[in-house]
């Protein structure tokens, strides 16, 4: 019987095996979310931890799943992610994470690895995905608001899977931050810094806000017809915009409809439902829900994160690193 082992990888090594390009993370979650939708992953409602009456964005999340498919084992695990939202003022990313992937023949752990970039990338793939189906066709213009590593990994994601990407409404409290991703994709897109949040909203085809507020300040009225907005950030819209928009689209339902999100106020306040609801993402991408279906519509995603998205994203990472021996193997015992 051999020494169990793990493979460590450190950022430098997933980005070695494709890991900071959006091609991996697109083609990884769209075989995820498919299989979500039919049932093939486990993922528990993820559980907070949180030391005081912090900010909303100071807290470290454990995110476990199961992601099977049709013949195989698939892969297990969870990432473990942390976050202080002053975390840059000390020269530090907001948020730090590690993934550990299990093998569910054994349950024995076979790979740890920095999640940082994996969160980053996949988080983005998740908006391209949902852009293919929910965004109108051959789009022109992004906002973003919000211009740190989350809002910069949009931002190029979009670029590489969109080539009618030709323009970004940036957006951000701190002017120099704008200014510093214009410079950063500057070479590919026009970027234009916005004088505040609302004029770079009402310029986007697709709207992305990257934030760490607590408190709503986007409007549906700012939203022109046809839009597409992909609430990364979560709380970064009006109820008015649930309420207003023509379809509302989540990862996850259960994962969305918790801890005091808007959708969670909503439904404790009997205005929002789940049959309300027009789809998880997963059921447009397997073809039994639709997408957009008109010019003028409205779209609204929810994506709270699902861990589903995490372990499959670390598998395909892991599998290309065991492959190309990528990382450094450690022994267990």
């Amino acid at each position: 019987m051999s020494e169990p082992r793990i493979r460590y990888l450190t950022r430098g090594d997933v980005a070695a095996v494709g890991g900071d390009h959006s091609d991996l993370y697109v083609d990884a979650l769209r075989s995820a979310l498919v299989a979500h939708a039919r049932g093939l992953t486990v993922q528990p409602l993820k559980p907070y931890l949180r030391v005081g009456r912090g900010h909303i964005a100071d807290r470290i999340i454990a995110m476990p799943a199961h992601v099977g498919s049709s013949g195989e084992a698939g892969m297990s695990g969870i990432k473990w992610v942390g976050s202080k939202h002053d975390n840059p003022e000390s020269g530090l990313e907001r948020a730090s994470a590690v993934i550990v992937l299990n093998d569910p023949e054994t349950n024995y752990p076979v790979a740890i690895m920095e999640g940082g970039l994996v969160s980053a990338w996949r988080t983005a793939a998740v908006t391209c995905l949902a852009a293919r189906h929910l965004a109108r066709p051959d789009f022109t213009d992004m906002s973003l608001i919000g211009c740190g590593l989350i809002g910069t990994t949009q931002v190029t994601a979009l670029l590489q899977q969109f080539p009618s990407l030709t323009t970004i409404h940036a957006y951000d409290v701190r002017e120099d931050a704008a200014r510093a991703l214009a410079e950063r994709v500057g070479d590919r897109a026009t970027v234009r810094v916005a004088a505040s949040a609302e004029n770079a909203v009402r310029a986007g085809d697709v709207v992305v806000p990257c934030t760490v507020t607590d408190q709503p300040y986007i409007a549906f009225s700012w939203l022109k017809p046809g839009t597409f907005l992909a609430n990364v950030s979560i709380m970064d819209v009006h109820k008015d915009v649930f309420l207003g928009a023509d379809k509302v689209v989540v990862d996850d339902w259960e994962q969305s409809n918790r801890e005091k999100k808007i959708i969670n106020q909503l439904v404790l306040e009997g205005s929002f439902s789940r049959e309300q609801l027009h789809a998880e993402l997963g059921e447009i991408l397997c073809g039994t829900r639709p997408g957009r279906e008109t010019d003028d519509e409205i779209i609204l995603l929810n994506p709270m994160g699902m861990a589903v998205e995490d372990i499959a994203c670390a598998a395909e990472v892991y599998r290309r690193a065991e492959s190309r021996n990528v990382g450094t193997c450690l022994t267990l015992y």
